[in-house]
């Protein structure tokens, strides 16, 4: 049975050959796949190799020199490989980079130095985006298990650097965190306090155990619970505990026999456990305090066995190439799903805000030859809307800032740092001020995120006018663009004085962005 995901038949001529590099904090890893017609991932290779980047950053805080040449060479191999499956364009190879990178304060310079050495181009990506793309990964199971469709389940990776954390329900993602809590990192941060050797156990379950508290409080204990656990750390540990271990379906691992071996890894040396378990010495350094992670939240569950899937983040880009899209329809209802839940948490009003969102997406679709934005920018402009007077929790007064202040600071599954830097953006300026290079976030925007901005708090403030009234009674309307002029007709509303005033407010930024303004009437003005 093949993995989840991806096709088994031999791919048709025109199958594309793509590849993703994964440079993670103990090893970097290549996976080479072909795309067919039809959005069937079939892998052909797959590679790895153990660069120790973890250990420079959770150490000392940067890449050493050394360290970034072995990556180099690691990276020339690949480009070696990929050209004997004639992969070279930009657009068949995506390269990311996650904590060990992405934390150390020299990143520009490894990022530099690799694209100069290798032609690549590095992309750290962010927790979110760690989480989106683990999403992508791991949703072809959850499809494919109607058992696991009636209970919570938590995905769990234990990195290196950090666990990442996703809770679906019924296909919907309720919860998504990634714990600054990893095998490495743990494990360095014991060495540099100088632990003694009989306590380094009490400190790791100490440190897990506060990290756990952070779950629980947003994932209560009762109720029915599956633990679904990725990564290879867990993976070593069902090829020794599964019997016939097939790594294409799920597995399940009694939770006493993961006890046991973990409990055997951490009483041995990195040496013995290479030499016993035939493991690299990165693995061995990571295995015992990763599967101690996941057995300590078992327990806290109540758990008596832990499911093992064989999927990891390159499967999730790989699904991500092949839909040909970033952000697909399904995904994006769960960014929006998670809009909702933060700003139900700020007690907005959630039917204006429900409106003024759905209106803001018709305008963007209205106008899509004025704005030129791509689905990602709709997706940040609908989360905008839905959350752009959440800063009333915080005070009346300036509470559009207070909005930028919040969104700015929360979470939002599936939207990075960046994503959520925007959307926040364009809610602070739904009132009021143009954008100034003076405010707070906007003169870290590159021109085209400024732009992009600009583009989408004007369609803002035109959607927040058409709802003034907060009754939800325009619905709908169609928008031409006339002669020194951009017209929203609206069918059915007999008396448009409220949104018209509105319009005449709040419109200038729409003309100082398009270079035209806004004129709203019925259609029965069109008659006169």
């Amino acid at each position: 049975m093949p993995a989840p995901g991806v096709d088994s038949l031999t791919p048709a001529r025109s199958s594309k050959p793509v590849a993703v590099v994964d440079i993670g904090t103990t090893s970097v890893r290549m996976a080479i796949a072909e795309i067919n017609t039809s959005g069937g991932v079939r892998k052909l290779e797959s590679l790895s190799q153990a660069v120790r980047l973890g250990k420079d950053t959770f150490t000392a805080g940067f890449i050493r020199k050394s360290t970034i040449e072995e990556c180099v060479r690691v990276l020339r191999r690949y480009r070696q490989v990929l050209a004997e499956y004639g992969i070279s364009s930009p657009e068949q190879i995506r390269v990311v980079a996650t904590s060990a990178v992405r934390e150390a304060r020299n990143r520009l310079a490894f990022i530099d130095r690799i694209y100069i050495a290798t032609g690549f181009r590095v992309e750290p990506i962010d927790e979110a985006e760690v989480n989106r793309v683990t999403y992508l990964g791991v949703q072809p199971l959850l499809q494919a298990s109607p058992s696991l469709s009636t209970v919570r389940t938590l995905i769990v990776e234990v990195g290196g650097g950090s666990t990442e954390l996703l809770v679906v329900r019924g296909g919907d993602v309720v919860y998504a965190n990634a714990l600054r809590l990893g095998s490495l990192r743990l494990r360095e941060t014991l060495e540099a306090y100088r632990t003694p050797t009989l306590k380094v156990r009490e400190m790791m379950e100490n440190q897990i155990e506060r990290a756990i508290k952070q779950v629980t409080e947003n994932v209560p204990q009762t109720g029915k619970v599956e633990i679904l656990a990725m990564g290879g750390d867990v993976r070593f540990a069902a090829s020794r505990l599964v019997t016939d271990w097939n790594p294409n379906q799920l597995s399940r691992i009694s939770l006493v026999q993961l006890e046991r071996l973990t409990d055997k890894l951490l009483s041995m040396s990195d040496d013995a456990i290479v030499r016993n378990y035939h493991l690299s010495f990165a693995e061995a350094e990571t295995a015992g305090p990763a599967l101690l992670t996941y057995m300590q939240l078992a327990r806290t569950y109540g758990l008596d066995t832990v499911l093992v899937a064989n999927i990891n983040l390159r499967d999730g880009l790989l699904n991500e190439m092949a839909a040909k899209a970033i952000w697909t329809e399904q995904f994006s209802n769960q960014i929006i799903r998670s809009a909702l839940d933060l700003g139900r948490r700020y007690h907005f009003d959630e039917p204006h805000a429900r409106h003024v969102a759905d209106l803001s997406r018709r305008m963007f679709q209205a106008i899509r030859d004025e704005h030129q934005l791509d689905h990602r920018h709709e997706i940040i402009l609908y989360v905008a809307a839905l959350l752009h007077e959440i800063g009333y929790y915080v005070s009346q007064q300036s509470h559009h800032k207070h909005s930028l202040y919040l969104i700015k600071n929360s979470e939002m599954f599936g939207l990075s740092r960046r994503d959520v830097l925007l959307a926040a953006l364009v809610a602070r300026y739904y009132r009021r001020a143009s954008p100034q290079p003076s405010h707070e976030g906007y003169a870290t925007l590159s021109r085209d995120e400024r732009v992009a901005v600009a583009k989408m708090a004007a369609m803002l403030r035109v959607a927040v006018a058409l709802d003034d009234s907060r009754s939800q009674r325009i619905a709908d309307f169609t928008c031409n663009r006339e002669p020194g002029r951009f017209v929203i007709t609206v069918p059915t509303v007999k008396d448009l004085s409220l949104e018209q005033l509105a319009i005449r407010q709040n419109g200038s930024l729409f003309e100082e962005t398009f270079g035209v303004p806004v004129l709203l009437r019925t259609r029965r003005d069109e008659t006169l």
